[in-house]
């Protein structure tokens, strides 16, 4: 004949529920701001990387077109809309339009003349992004 069953063996008592989920809430608690950390400085670094990425474009610009008429049709351009279509087919990937590739909150400011080979400037809510 089997013996039987005693009433604390069939589950989980309701001390033991609340306190794995008191558990999982501390961890929680504690990880999100992490992981919300983790994605804001994986998107800046995206953001960094694509700054980098025009700035190799504008070399690639110049050394196609030579530099002179290279900055004749930069300082033409004017907008930094109209200078991205003129990088862009330098890029290894590319969005359609400037906004697209450099996504709000981040601005890119490209410099108003090639002559003197000046980086973009990246900035952002925050401020200038060094780079």
């Amino acid at each position: 004949m089997n013996p039987p069953l005693r009433l604390s063996a069939r589950g989980f008592s309701m001390i033991e529920l609340l306190a794995a989920v008191a558990i999982m809430g501390v961890i929680a608690f504690m990880a999100i701001p992490s992981v919300t950390k983790m994605r804001d400085d994986s998107e800046r670094n995206l953001m960094i990387s694509r700054a980098e990425a025009l700035n190799i474009a504008q070399a690639s610009f110049i050394q196609a077109e030579g530099r002179s008429r290279a900055e004749q049709q930069w300082v033409a351009a004017g907008s930094n809309a109209a200078r991205y279509t003129l990088i862009r087919k330098y890029l290894a990937f590319s969005e359609t339009t400037l906004t697209r590739y450099i996504p709000a909150p981040y601005v890119i400011q490209f410099p108003p003349s090639l002559l003197t080979m000046q980086k973009s400037t990246l900035s952002s809510n925050l401020g200038i992004i060094r780079y």
